[in-house]
């Protein structure tokens, strides 16, 4: 089972406030959680095949990386800016963030 210091520890790293109720709460989950993860450590998987999802033999497939000014596209191109609903200077326009 996890200590108090521990679960608070886990929530700063999360970046939340934890009432006592939810510290005990999170220490009885946890825990169970964690020790359920150790009986899957003691699992026989040694006959059990990779599954790899297909991806083992696959290579990147790299492009040459080429700069472009967009700005000078035209609208027939249909490229993502242009079909934006405002454009200025080859780039989108949209409303201002801040007053």
């Amino acid at each position: 089972m996890l200590t108090k210091q521990e679960i608070k520890h886990i929530a700063d790293l999360a970046r939340i406030e934890l009432t006592e109720e939810q510290i005990k709460k999170y220490q009885d989950q946890l825990g169970k959680i964690l020790d359920y993860m150790e009986k899957l450590k003691q699992v026989d998987t040694s006959g059990v095949a990779t599954a790899d999802g297909g991806t083992i033999d696959l290579k990147n497939i790299w492009r040459e990386d080429v700069a472009r000014d967009m700005r000078h596209e035209s609208r027939d191109n249909n490229n993502l800016i242009n079909m934006a609903p405002s454009v200025e200077n080859g780039q989108v326009k949209v409303k201002s963030v801040f007053n």
